[in-house]
């Protein structure tokens, strides 16, 4: 894929230059984004979130989805492991979150998760996490509830 660099006020203004000596406009091939994913899928626990007392009292089956968009091919390339996310520990603490504090919402759970993950993941550019609580207190049959939430690094400076 190649794209056309126009000039210092056209829509492709910073990622190409003009000659100085010339002043004509460069052709330069144009990288896509990686869109390297490194997921976590039905991280299991017991924990004790939500809004009735009996739930944080007694507890109920949480699974928690993690999706990491990463660049890997550069720890592909070494295999080298400080290339890349440690998903060990980030389902350590996953875990940990499920276990630990309750929280009344899954939103809150999902949204402190994903925060966790981008500060301890530096590699970690998005995060995508899904709470899923398939015991909640409904009234209605049903399979699962479930929260996601997209987390990137403009979020997490954002918080600061």
């Amino acid at each position: 894929m190649f794209a056309r660099h126009q000039s210092a006020s056209g829509p492709t203004a910073g990622r190409g230059v003009r000659s100085e000596h010339t002043g004509a406009e460069s052709v330069r091939p144009v990288r896509p984004a990686r869109r390297d994913v490194i997921r976590l899928m039905g991280i299991s626990a017991v924990g004790h979130h939500g809004v009735f007392e009996a739930e944080k009292r007694e507890g109920q089956p949480f699974a928690v989805d993690v999706v990491m968009h990463v660049d890997v091919a550069e720890a592909a390339a070494t295999d080298d492991l400080t290339k890349t996310v440690n998903y060990a520990e980030v389902g350590d603490l996953v875990a940990g979150f499920i276990m630990g504090e309750p929280f009344d919402l899954i939103e809150t759970l999902a949204d402190r998760i994903a925060g966790t993950i981008l500060q301890t993941q530096p590699l970690a550019g998005t995060v995508e996490v899904t709470v899923h609580k398939p015991q909640a207190p409904l009234p209605h049959e049903f399979h699962d509830v479930q929260v996601t939430v997209v987390r990137d690094r403009a979020d997490l400076e954002a918080s600061r």
